[in-house]
């Protein structure tokens, strides 16, 4: 006698959220039918045809158990994440940041998926919400107008949007090496992992003009232009004063000019976009300018005065749901049982969050179509942490990066010294998680040996979505 077949899955988008969420189902004999609009289509910032394609940068952040966003990704390493296993084989250096090839890391998640038995790839336009159910929405920031306006429907309520912009990227032998310098901040990843391009306070002053005074595109009549405080175009900080970029992504500290010894008066910073490097991202310059004007004042830095671009900056919209009013427990909408979320439409903002919510919504779906109990995953946890914002409501619902302040506090008495405060709820959220792991039947890794806390916050390195 045949078993039954399994109810099959609608998964669409096939960007970080989609192929992990397709993943983890298929892994667990669900069939998944993943609905993607390449190679038919492309949004406006993508280059690439092939799936969970990178569009603003190639840095997943930080890779420290320090940082939230690093425990983040050791979480989904033990857990058998997809992303986190075709990362760590495609990583390039990048200091205290996790970055990848982009073009490589593209094509291993494509031939990973295309390769599952159990995954099904259609290439077509998706423009309504599909009758199909179960039905995972996992189109990301670059919802369609069609499919965004149809679940603004369903929702009951306008859907929320911000603009979200992209750094260019520039290829490496266009960069004057005899001006930029190879180098880490405070030495944290080796000399290859960054490039470095100084700045005197009057060539610092003369950016910051040609930059304020560039012609920016500008928003339709009808749209109210709003940003996502972690990735602001680079002329709208500048706006807030004149030294708000040298305190921000161009903050010299921790880097030293071999030409002259000591620390610029401001530097811009590029990452590596492979390796070995034949392109930089510049680290931080969102941009929404003109291309003519792009071109004309990024060469005014120091390093990039012949400096050839791969591609220039963008700017495009964000879509995302207000979610504690919206989705329930299971990320599925309040309006259409049977119709989930993931990634970053859901509320969410990062590369790697993104993956951690199809990755959750995947593992907790796959259970509820065999009829297993949910097993919450615990809120000590960097997963159960990011799926509790999504849970919290407040006056003007924003999407988030992971962020300590999401965790609970830790048992007894208060912790003063913040390093070990961070180290106790990493163990605590590593613990946790194996608990999860065994309740939910997946195999975990042992501990590994745990990344060194950072001695100095350095945001800027390695920022990105």
């Amino acid at each position: 006698m045949t078993a039954p077949a399994r109810t099959p899955v609608t998964v669409v988008g096939a960007g970080l959220a989609g192929t992990e969420c397709a993943f983890q189902l298929a892994e667990r004999g669900v069939p998944v039918r993943l609905l993607e609009q390449k190679p038919l289509k492309r949004t406006p910032a993508q280059h690439m045809d092939s799936l969970a394609e990178l569009v603003c940068s190639n840095s997943f952040r930080g890779n420290d158990l320090g940082n939230a966003v690093g425990l983040l990704k050791e979480e989904l390493r033990r857990a058998g994440s997809l992303v986190m296993r075709v990362g760590t084989e495609t990583q390039v250096p990048a200091g205290g940041a996790f970055a990848v090839d982009r073009e490589l890391f593209s094509a291993e998640m494509t031939r990973r998926i295309d390769a599952h038995p159990m995954i099904e790839r259609v290439a077509t336009e998706v423009e309504t919400i599909p009758e199909a159910r179960p039905v995972v929405l996992a189109t990301g920031p670059l919802t369609g107008d069609a499919l965004a306006a149809d679940l603004a429907g369903a929702i009951g309520e306008a859907h929320l949007a911000y603009y979200d912009a992209i750094a260019p990227v520039v290829t490496a032998d266009s960069v004057n090496w005899d001006i930029a310098f190879r180098q880490s901040r405070y030495d944290k990843g080796g000399d290859d992992a960054y490039g470095n391009c100084p700045f005197t306070a009057e060539e610092y002053e003369a950016f910051v003009a040609a930059l304020l005074a560039a012609e920016k595109v500008e928003p339709k009549t009808f749209e109210k232009i709003r940003y996502f405080e972690g990735c602001l175009p680079i002329e709208v900080m500048a706006e807030r004063g004149y030294r708000t970029l040298s305190f921000g992504c161009m903050k010299p500290v921790g880097l030293t000019d071999p030409r002259t010894g000591k620390r610029p008066h401001a530097v811009v910073q590029l990452r590596a976009e492979n390796d070995p490097p034949t392109a930089y991202n510049l680290v931080g310059f969102q941009t929404r300018m003109k291309w003519p004007d792009q071109k004309r004042v990024f060469r005014m830095i120091p390093g990039l005065e012949n400096a050839e671009f791969e591609r220039l900056g963008s700017v495009h919209r964000n879509t995302f749901v207000n979610a504690p009013k919206v989705l329930d427990d299971s990320l599925a909408l309040l309006a259409r049982p049977g119709v989930y979320l993931a990634g970053q439409v859901s509320g969410v903002e990062g590369y790697i969050e993104s993956a951690a919510l199809g990755f959750l919504l995947g593992v907790q779906l796959a259970r509820q179509l065999e009829g297993l109990p949910e097993v919450p995953v615990p809120p000590t946890t960097a997963l159960g942490a990011l799926r509790g914002h999504l849970r919290r409501e407040s006056p003007n619902f924003q999407p988030s990066n992971v962020v300590w302040s999401m965790f609970p506090e830790l048992e007894g008495k208060p912790l003063r010294d913040k390093k070990l405060k961070k180290e106790r709820m990493g163990q605590r959220a590593l613990a946790d998680l194996g608990t999860w792991l065994g309740a939910v039947g997946i195999a975990w890794t042992p501990p590994q040996e745990p990344a060194a806390a950072p001695t100095d916050a350095t945001p800027d390195e390695g920022a990105g979505t």
